[in-house]
């Protein structure tokens, strides 16, 4: 066969996930941009062309740059919390004791739970009246009076991301313990002949070969943060006073709640922006940590 045969088979072959991509992938997104230089009040509607109107006021207004700042302050917070709280678990269940194998499946738990269920049991945790979290604080002397951590605008956040944190950590977890398993026992050995610390072997035999894995856990993390929407809308549905409100609800009220279908793809198409730039900066700083080590 030629090779010009085999480069059009294989088109051929890839026509009809071709066809699908473009479907289900090309044609929203052609819709989005179209409707982000209309004044649309629906989605599916004309509207009249208003240029990079939407834009502009977007990118001005007091509420974008004040959700913007919450869901970096959001993925910033959740993230960092979720890769040390997940690499010193890691480094636990990577010790030999009785109950390991149980403790590892365990730890799957708060991953494997669908977000719905693990905002609505964090609900319930914090609830004002007869929640967990104001029981045990009041029962151990931290707190004389029962508190509404989700209707304060200075806790409402703090408690969302350490239910977030709580969730995705075992992700963290499970990959950093896939990466210990690779570390050379020999190496391990040889430094603690040679005297090293506790500080020192993680620093200089761990840490290189947890690098490359916890780029990869921060990259897909850090996306998934800055994209949130569900835990937040359960818990809170942005609120108190729009202190938890993130860039995805702004959007979806923009466009639905409020019916602005043209401004509201506009800020979904600048949120698709950042969370590319974000990706291709961390792909470039994830080919360069994995150069890096070999």
């Amino acid at each position: 066969m030629s090779r010009t045969w085999l480069t059009t088979r294989a088109w051929l072959l890839m026509l009809p996930l071709l066809i699908v991509m473009v479907g289900v992938i090309g044609w929203p997104l052609a819709e989005t941009v179209r409707l982000s230089f209309t004044n649309a009040k629906l989605v599916g509607t004309g509207g009249e062309f208003v240029g990079i109107t939407n834009y502009a006021k977007m990118l001005t207004s007091s509420a974008f740059l004040k959700t913007l700042w919450s869901t970096l302050w959001f993925a910033l917070a959740s993230v960092s919390i979720e890769m040390v709280v997940g690499v010193l678990a890691a480094l636990l269940l990577n010790q030999r004791f009785y109950g390991r194998t149980l403790l590892r499946a365990l730890m799957i738990l708060p991953w494997a739970l669908p977000t719905v269920v693990n905002a609505t049991l964090w609900r319930l945790i914090y609830n004002p009246e007869y929640g967990a979290m104001n029981s045990a604080l009041t029962q151990i002397g931290l707190t004389d009076a029962y508190r509404s951590w989700l209707g304060e605008p200075g806790s409402a956040m703090w408690a969302i991301i350490l239910a977030d944190a709580w969730k995705n950590f075992p992700l963290v977890a499970l990959i950093a313990l896939a990466a210990l398993q690779a570390v050379p026992r020999d190496t391990t050995a040889a430094s603690l002949v040679d005297g090293a610390g506790l500080f020192q072997r993680f620093r200089y035999v761990t840490l290189p070969h947890l690098a490359g894995p916890l780029m990869v856990a921060l990259v897909l993390r850090t996306i998934e943060a800055f994209k949130v929407f569900d835990i937040i809308w359960i818990m809170t549905r942005g609120g108190p006073a729009n202190t938890t409100r993130t860039l995805s609800i702004l959007v979806y009220q923009e466009g639905f709640s409020f019916q602005r279908a043209g401004s509201g793809a506009s800020l979904a198409l600048i949120v698709t922006l950042i969370v590319s730039v974000l990706a291709l900066s961390y792909g470039t700083l994830l080919r360069k940590t994995a150069g890096s080590t070999h």
